[in-house]
């Protein structure tokens, strides 16, 4: 019994000598931390004191406070344009529509080529929707416009060969020139909706100078007679077979090579707001370089 209580007296002593130790370790650092907040405290107050008694230090000191304030505001709120820049209807010459405008099909369209071509999808929504019209007026498979336009130019509306085809759909500017007189000249190349317009009068030009739609394209491309075509029928065919998918709802991935055209035998394709099959030769747009 004597040596339990030893043992509890032992480790009573020893507890109550770690309370002291904590309680002197917690009392020093507070000592310590009061005196630092102390003296920073006196620093501040001399600090004041000292550039009180100076003008032209406090006025530096208000002012580089002052200009730090202003550049916080700049940062925050951008500064606006000077009036001789503003325009306020200049977003009626935006070529941009907003997908979830659009019907479902041309909707899962402009998503799709917006990501496979790294493009805003507002401004693809609007060809997207333009394609649809166009084809629906001249009886021609949007998807084939869509997918001119891709191989073409990949979406760039200022793209240019270096043998002179212009815009989106690389029309050569300095032949069809006529074609640009109902749009207001030949600057109008640049403008997405109306490259695409006369883009595809071209290529139903080609198309029907052809007799049939391979042909057609290989006269769009400038190599009717070539050998070969660069294998730019075979990407058109792939592209526009991607795109049919994507109007049936199908996954087509984003990254989907341009391989494996299209048989000639495809049977047509329902699409909203779309025309019905074409008659063959007809059915898509080229253009002549």
């Amino acid at each position: 019994m004597t040596a339990i209580a030893n043992v509890r007296a032992a480790l009573e002593a020893c507890a109550r000598s770690c309370n002291v130790f904590v309680r002197d370790i917690g009392a020093g650092l507070l000592e310590v931390c009061h005196n630092s907040l102390a003296l920073l405290g006196l620093c501040v107050v001399a600090a004041t004191l000292f550039a009180g008694g100076r003008d032209d230090m406090r006025l530096s000191i208000e002012q580089r406070a002052l200009d730090w304030l202003l550049a916080r505001q700049e940062a925050r709120e951008p500064a606006p344009l000077p009036a001789e820049f503003s325009e306020p209807d200049a977003i009626a010459r935006a070529t941009a529509l907003d997908p979830k405008d659009l019907p479902r099909q041309q909707a899962a369209v402009a998503h799709w080529l917006s990501r496979r071509y790294r493009v805003a999808p507002e401004p693809v929504g609007r060809l997207v929707q333009e394609a649809w019209h166009v084809g629906q007026r001249v009886g021609m498979d949007p998807t084939l416009i869509l997918a001119v336009m891709a191989v073409e130019s990949s979406f760039n509306p200022f793209a240019q060969s270096p043998v002179g085809a212009q815009g989106l759909m690389q029309v050569m500017t300095r032949i069809h020139d006529d074609k640009y007189e109902a749009f207001g000249g030949t600057r109008a190349a640049f403008d997405p909706v109306t490259n695409l317009r006369v883009g595809v009068q071209v290529l139903k030009e080609c198309i029907a100078r052809a007799g049939g739609l391979e042909a057609g394209l290989r006269h769009y491309v400038g190599a009717a007679n070539l050998g070969e075509d660069g294998g730019y029928v075979g990407k058109v065919l792939a592209e526009q077979l991607h795109l049919r998918r994507v109007v049936e709802g199908k996954t087509v991935s984003v990254t989907a090579p341009l391989v494996s055209p299209l048989p000639a035998a495809t049977p047509a394709l329902s699409i909203d707001a779309a025309p019905s099959q074409p008659a063959a030769g007809i059915e898509r747009v080229a253009l002549a370089r």
